[in-house]
């Protein structure tokens, strides 16, 4: 399998710290802790996924949606706090079960709106970071295989695209407003393209205003996540600790905002804003990603 592409590293690490530190601000009794790690800030499944996700990618040079489901369904360590959802799919998928049939039947024939598709995605934006026609369409076709409904795939592409223009951005100057206007561009219509707009039309004013208008990810739900996550970004582009406290100091689904948000600022400016602190405490990625991950 040939390396992982730089800034798409850079995403996952970014993405992964972000993760932890969020997973960490939660009570003791609801915290993932890592049994190989106890000491360690243990990331989620958001990092796990991402992995999988990125995994994937480097191997087949695009979303290959059934290898996708299955690294999903083989390298999930369950004790990483996946939804109910995603433990139905996992069982389905590893006994044999076909990803589409399952994805369809969840939330009763619903599928899934969930922030699922958003919250591993920014890695593989970056790694399309040249094209983001292409990064829109890698980014649905990722968050299809778990994710039925059309605002849980839009809320993958909304994040999946601003991570790419992102990491296309590299080493330039970059105005935050730039990502969220791009994500819409690329957004389908509904809510998730909507709360976008919203956010918008927010940059300036004070997170808590902010969060309140938009959500902060405690429904789960992408429409909820999305767009206070790229307004997070957009304010604090420059500032990854900033960033992610905000993410924390929010609310709601901390992990989750705060992996969506350092994914994106570190496929922006990589990994140095880190705080090397809280890369030194952050549980280490898994031994089977190729290359070097440190």
């Amino acid at each position: 399998m040939p390396p992982i592409e730089r800034r798409a590293l850079d995403a996952l690490i970014g993405l992964s710290v972000g993760d932890a530190f969020g997973n960490r601000a939660f009570p003791a009794e609801w915290t993932v802790r890592s049994p190989a790690h106890p000491e360690t800030w243990a990331w989620t499944d958001d990092t796990q996924m991402a992995c999988s996700l990125l995994e994937v990618v480097t191997a087949h040079g695009r979303v290959d949606q059934d290898a996708l489901a299955r690294a999903f369904a083989t390298r999930a360590e369950t004790f990483r706090d996946y939804g109910m959802g995603a433990l139905q799919f996992i069982d389905h998928v590893k006994h044999g079960g076909r990803w589409r049939e399952i994805t369809s039947r969840l939330f009763e024939g619903r599928g899934s709106w969930g922030n699922g598709g958003a919250m591993r995605v920014a890695p593989l934006g970056a790694h399309f970071h040249d094209d983001l026609e292409r990064a829109a369409a890698e980014a649905a076709a990722s968050a299809e295989v778990t994710h039925s409904h059309p605002e849980g795939v839009a809320g993958g592409v909304a994040i999946g695209v601003a991570a790419a223009r992102a990491a296309a951005g590299r080493g330039r100057p970059l105005a935050g407003a730039e990502l969220i206007e791009t994500a819409v561009e690329h957004t389908p219509e509904g809510m998730v393209r909507d709360g976008l707009r919203r956010a918008l039309d927010l940059l300036g004013r004070p997170a808590a205003e902010a969060a309140a208008a938009l959500g902060n990810g405690s429904r789960i739900s992408a429409p909820d996540t999305v767009p206070f996550a790229l307004w997070t970004i957009a304010t604090h582009l420059d500032d990854y600790e900033t960033a992610v406290r905000t993410c924390v100091e929010a609310g709601g689904d901390m992990d989750t905002m705060a992996a969506i948000v350092g994914g994106v600022i570190a496929a922006h400016h990589g990994t140095d804003p880190i705080p090397p602190a809280w890369l030194a405490a952050r549980e280490p990625l898994p031994d089977w990603l190729p290359g070097d991950t440190s």
